[in-house]
């Protein structure tokens, strides 16, 4: 028998596993040990194979010392701590075997789990035999004592060396065949791989399990060798645990802890158990759910939530250092996971664990705050018969703690209350309608918050609670404030109605009557006799008002509930509509989940008829230009367009296919009811965004027609209006729709409708012109669009409607969009249009009575007829200016007024034109050069002209196709650029035979003349027209800028400054070198009176200075004052232009000494905005280097500073940028000193 002391071996094996000692091993084996090759599969299996059969018969055989030093030798083999793990340095070992078992496991994986098998299969039998002999009552104490300490022993280096063996084989198995010579080595690297040992590390624990349900206490006399025993099971079952693959596996998980309960529960392993819990959660993240289900195991199956207590106290008092976030992150996790688990276990603890509220590691916090959750969750769902008095106490207090986390200092504890918040009020039945309340209240709240996922988890608690409200119990579940508000007032109406109980009111009175009578008066008997006894009518009368009574009194109670019920539901709505322009606000973030959150939020609150929902449903429509460039930016679009496929496309399941057409298209219509132009552009890419996708019918098309077309019923306007606006709209994707019914636009939107409808005869052009694609296409590799000629019904109807006389102000918008029509689709839109001038100039200054019919004749046209416009009979408006006024003066006015807007547009117009005319020449030589490569040498066009001079030319013969393109390729682009230059600088406004020459002496006098000329209409027209006539010409544009500018500044009209501002901006575009030395004038409309001025003004300079179109001078300090204007969107607009000035070439640095002069200079700006707005500013001064050089230039200016006011000034700059120059901050110093003695 092996002379075998457990303790003495445990020594050794925690000392170092290869120092024990193996003399009785098998000689085979011994002889192995400086011949490592030697050491096969076969030789081991050679050894193993006779002690396993011998084992098999008889457990017993284990104390033989040949077995057992012959496994202790072959486990020695086998390296129990990897070797990067090996924290002390093991000395240098003779034997070659065991030198090379140091770095890896020398032994072949088969071989150790036919050793791992053998031990298993050893101690299961001898646990029967224990077993059995218990049953009959004896037992050899000493015997089964030493065979069970050498299993135990043995499987616990077993379990030690396999999962070594497992870390080695996933972390490197590179370096294992590095200690292994030859094919050798590698052949056990493919064993490796092939070998899983996890059915049998099972087996090893539910053997265990078995070996400790037995009667140990009479094996194991004292205390410390039982612990010693269950040690040596405990101790390789915590090592499996920490290996994070083993806890993924359910079965070995549930094994593991099945051996820790016993343990615990029968063999005192309670207090070794709590210490390595602890160091688990410290060391191992992995294990911090795991040792929170093993608790709540060892609780509800074992009845032993004892340690679970003991080891929550040891964690709310333990402390954490500031460096470490591995330890305090595992034990929030561990005890959020143990409270949902075990909710009543750790309700007992919950004192201890309220001192992590205090912890200054915010994961910790979070634990608690969703421990309180889940106890509210838990106490909430107790039956009647386990609630007691202090249950709603403790719901209340956890809610308090709940509620002042909102506050929390940390964003993610604010998060993770409105989570818990968020998994409360979605899965209780349970309403809390005043916790809701004051929930509603502090999310509203939270949406302010600087951290945009606080913000995000906000708009997702609201719209939680708008999907769980309480308030569905009457009326259904909507939450509209109107009909609630109506409700709430017909209950009180009701409720005034009802008199209160007869006697009721007076009860107090009566018994103070009854207290002062005399009870003298009360002693004669007699008076009780004489009362008359009821008769049974009486009674009947009296039994019936009581019940009277009792109705009312009950009727009362129900209705002061009511209002009650109602007076909730209208504070919880008040508090939605509260906080929807907040979310509206959100929509614009940054942050792309939080503006999903938000279009989510305001989807559901549409379903409960919300009436804040509308307007954030429109504000969502600007996120269809969210950039797609990311898969942030596509995600914004593509949820957009589900949220509005849910909310107007997809019609209820049980429609038929004409019902559900009809609801789309009647929703579709809805959306252009009372929408802006920004929306209606931005509906407008959504539909064709949609239209591209295939995600509007044909039968939409069609019921959209009909609404438009139909005659016989009478219809609003705005459906009818509607209508066109949609199908113009989806024509953008498909020009089709419009094409295929051409007729109807030309018989409703142009025709007797269109003429009492302006409005809707604007939106017929709008739509005619998306029957081509008139938008130009960048580069010279354009298709030319198909054109339509002058005498097409459509360009004929379209002309004609400029003729309508209307003195209504939308006449102009009809007018624009008409000629943009023509421009769109005609072939010759400049002949067409020269036609309409004559006959709105004739209609204008002509007398009535007798027309002139020279006024018809056409002057000279080009060849193709589409660049220079014609002649018409020299206009003398002065006499006309100069009639005394008749009652027809005002119409006079307003014809005037619509001539000139149809002159100014006519000539924005012909410009842009030219412009296509020039690309679709590039176009077409760049198509000749590619059908012939070898190009003929450039030739003069006949009569020796260039093709511009031709257009001059009064002949009537067009070339053929054939010539045209051989000019085409005989004249260079830059002949034909020179050519439209000329045209545009000289003829348009200064040629012998264009209409537009009279006009401009015209617009110049009546613009001069303002108080001969006093209709405010005609003066905002006159003045328009001359700003899109100086966009034509240069030289115009000179002669007329100070009268123009004079208007802007004197102008008592905010549309007419508007119009000449953006007016002034298209003209620093086209001749910059004109207005570059007159840009004060526009900074100046900043500080226009007008906010209408103001806004317009600051696009118009946001857009030319980030175009690079004006230089930037020391006029962006005007640009700064706007950060602080009272209006939100002018604020918001300038924050936005510095933002992207910021990332254009250091400009704000480059410009911040000049911003700051002109701020500190103006006196009007007080000292808290001048503060606010230096400080936003330096925020752009990123680089260390410009904050240096910016501090040097401003330092000096505290010596030359005038008053206190600018030294303060200068001084707060410099605190702001972070210079570290310590004679600046002398400086400060001083001057500070100095100016408070001067004071």
């Amino acid at each position: 028998m092996a002379d075998f002391d457990v303790n003495t071996a445990l020594q050794s094996y925690l000392d170092d596993p290869q120092g024990i000692l193996s003399p009785e091993a098998d000689a085979a084996l011994i002889d192995c040990e400086n011949d490592p090759d030697a050491f096969t599969a076969g030789l081991i299996n050679s050894v193993v194979n006779p002690i396993s059969d011998a084992i098999g018969e008889n457990p017993e055989s284990i104390t033989q010392a040949s077995n057992l030093d012959s496994l202790l030798f072959l486990l020695k083999c086998a390296p129990t701590v990897p070797l990067h793990q090996q924290s002390i340095k093991y000395p240098r070992s003779d034997n070659e075997l065991l030198a090379r078992s140091r770095q890896a496991s020398f032994i072949p994986p088969t071989s150790l789990g036919k050793i791992f098998d053998l031990i298993i299969s050893g101690l299961g039998a001898e646990a029967e035999i224990v077993h059995h002999e218990e049953q009959e009552g004896e037992t050899d104490t000493a015997q089964h004592k030493q065979i069970l300490e050498i299993f135990g022993f043995l499987l616990q280096w077993c379990v030690a060396a396999v999962e070594t063996k497992n870390a080695e084989k996933s972390s490197a198995p590179a370096a294992r065949s590095k200690g292994a010579k030859g094919a050798k080595g590698k052949a056990g690297v493919q064993k490796d791989g092939n070998w899983d040992p996890s059915a049998q590390l099972q087996t090893a624990l539910d053997t265990m399990t078995k070996v400790m349900k037995l009667k140990l206490a009479k094996v194991f006399v004292t205390t410390s060798e039982r612990d010693t025993f269950i040690g040596m099971f405990t101790r390789p079952t915590y090592m499996i645990l920490e290996s994070e693959q083993r806890v993924k596996s359910t079965a070995i998980r549930m094994h593991a802890f099945k051996v820790l309960c016993v343990a615990i529960k029968h063999h005192g392993h309670a207090y070794g158990a709590q210490t390595s819990i602890i160091q688990n959660l410290t060391y191992f993240e992995h294990l911090a759910e795991p040792m929170a289900e093993f608790l709540n195991i060892l609780s509800e199956q074992y009845d032993y939530p004892q340690l679970a207590e003991e080891v929550m106290k040891e964690l709310s008092n333990k402390e954490f250092s500031a460096n470490d976030t591995r330890g305090p992150k595992s034990v929030s996790t561990f005890v959020a996971r143990l409270s949902e688990l075990a909710p009543r276990v750790v309700q007992r603890q919950v004192t201890y664990l309220a001192k992590l509220l205090e912890s200054e590691n915010y994961t910790l916090r979070c634990a608690i705050i969703e421990v309180c959750g889940n106890l509210i969750a838990m106490l909430s769902k107790a039956e009647e018969g386990e609630r007691n008095e202090n249950t709603k106490g403790q719901i209340n207090a956890f809610f308090d703690v709940l509620e002042e986390r909102f506050l929390d200092v940390n964003p993610y504890c604010r998060c993770r209350a409105l989570q818990v918040y968020g998994k409360l009020f979605g899965d209780l039945e349970t309403k809390f309608p005043k916790r809701r309340q004051k929930a509603a209240e502090l999310t509203a709240r939270s949406l302010e918050d600087k951290s945009s996922n606080v913000r995000r988890n906000a708009i997702k608690l609201l719209g939680k609670l708008i999907a769980t409200h309480p308030f569905a119990a009457l009326h259904g579940g909507l939450l509209n404030h109107r009909e609630w508000n109506e409700r709430l007032e017909a209950c009180e109406t009701e409720l005034n109605a009802l008199k209160p109980p007869a006697g009721t009111p007076g009860l107090g009175e009566q018994a103070q009557a009854e207290q002062t009578v005399d009870e003298s008066l009360l002693d004669d008997a007699t008076q009780v006799e004489e009362k008359a006894p009821m008769t049974e009518e009486q009674q009947m009368a009296a039994f019936q008002k009581a019940q009277e009574d009792a109705a009312t009194a009950e009727a009362m109670n129900k209705l002061q509930l009511t209002r009650r019920y109602y007076i909730e539901a209208l504070r919880f709505i008040e508090t939605l509509h509260e906080a929807s322009p907040h979310i509206s606000q959100l929509l614009g973030s940054k942050n792309k989940s939080e503006v999903i959150e938000a279009m989510d939020f305001f989807v559901v609150a549409d379903a409960y008829r919300i009436e804040t929902a509308k307007s954030g449903i429109r504000k969502m429509l600007r996120l269809i230009w969210t950039k797609g460039n990311s898969d942030e930016g596509k995600g914004v679009q593509s949820h957009l367009i589900e949220c509005y496929k849910g909310l107007f496309f997809d019609a209820p399941g049980n429609f038929s296919a004409n019902d559900s057409a009809n609801y789309v298209a009647r929703n579709m219509i809805s959306l252009t009811f009372g929408a802006s132009p920004a929306e209606l552009t931005s509906l407008e890419q959504l539909l064709a965004t949609m239209m591209k996708e295939k995600a509007i019918g044909e039968l939409v098309i069609q019921k959209l027609w009909q609404v438009y077309g139909v005659q016989k019923k009478e219809i609003s306007k705005q459906q009818r209006r509607g209508a066109i606006i949609i199908l113009g709209m989806l024509a953008l994707a498909d020009p089709d729709i419009i094409v295929r019914e051409m007729e109807t636009c030309l018989r409703i939107g142009l025709g007797t409708l269109g003429r009492r409808d302006l409005v809707l005869a604007r939106y017929t052009c709008i739509a005619l012109m998306r029957m081509t694609n008139s938008k130009p296409s960048k580069g010279v590799e354009g298709k030319a669009n198909t054109r339509l000629p002058n005498d097409h019904a459509v360009l004929l109807c379209l002309a004609n409607v400029m003729d309508i006389e209307s003195e209504s102000k939308d006449w102009y918008g009809l007018a624009e969009q008409a000629i943009g029509a023509i421009y769109a689709l005609s072939k010759h839109p400049d002949v067409l249009c020269s036609e309409v001038l004559r006959r709105k100039t004739k209609a204008v200054f002509a007398p009535k009575s007798s027309p002139k019919p020279e006024a018809a004749e056409t002057g000279q046209i080009d060849d193709d007829g589409d660049i220079e416009m014609s002649d018409g009979p020299a206009l003398e408006p002065e006499p006309e200016a100069e009639q005394p006024a008749t009652e027809d003066s005002s119409k006079s006015a307003i014809g005037l007024s619509q001539l000139l807007f149809v002159v100014g547009h006519i000539a924005l117009k012909q410009i842009v034109h030219l412009e296509l005319c020039e690309q679709d020449f590039k176009r077409r030589k760049v198509e000749k050069e590619k059908t012939n490569p070898n190009p003929p040498p450039v030739k003069k066009i006949p009569g020796g002209k260039t093709p511009a001079a031709k257009k001059n030319d009064g002949k009537k013969d067009e070339p053929t196709a054939e010539e045209e393109l051989d000019l085409i390729g005989g004249t260079s682009e830059d002949d034909f650029t020179d050519a439209i230059t000329h045209i545009r600088e000289r003829e348009l406004q200064y040629g012998k035979n264009s209409l537009l020459t009279n006009f401009g002496p015209l617009v110049k006098e009546i613009c001069s003349n303002n108080t001969s000329y006093a209709n405010s209409e005609l003066q905002a027209q006159a003045a328009l027209c001359m700003a899109k006539l100086m966009c034509v010409s240069s030289a115009y544009c000179d002669a007329n800028l100070g009268l123009l500018i004079t208007i802007l500044e004197r102008s008592p009209s905010a549309i007419t400054r508007s119009n000449l501002v953006v007016a002034l901006g298209d003209m620093a575009v086209c001749f910059n070198h004109l207005i570059d030395e007159n840009t004060d004038f526009l900074y100046r409309r900043l500080s226009d009176s007008s906010l209408q001025v103001k806004r317009t003004c600051l696009m118009t300079l946001t857009f030319l200075i980030l175009a690079g179109q004006v230089k930037v001078k020391g006029q962006l300090g005007e640009m700064a004052k706007c950060v602080e204007d009272s209006d939100d969107r002018i604020r918001e607009m300038s924050r936005m232009f510095f933002g992207e000035l910021a990332g254009k070439d250091n400009a704000v640095y480059n410009h911040f000494v000049d911003m700051f002069s002109l701020l500190s200079a103006d006196q009007a700006l007080e000292e808290d905005s001048f503060r606010r707005i230096v400080k936003f500013l330096a925020g752009f001064i990123e680089k260390d280097k410009h904050a240096k050089q910016l501090a040097s230039k401003l330092a000096p200016r505290l010596a030359r500073a005038g008053n206190e006011r600018q030294w303060n000034d200068v001084a707060f700059a410099l605190g702001l940028l972070p210079h570290k120059n310590e004679e600046i901050t002398k400086m400060v110093g001083e001057g500070c000193k100095a100016v408070e003695a001067a004071a």
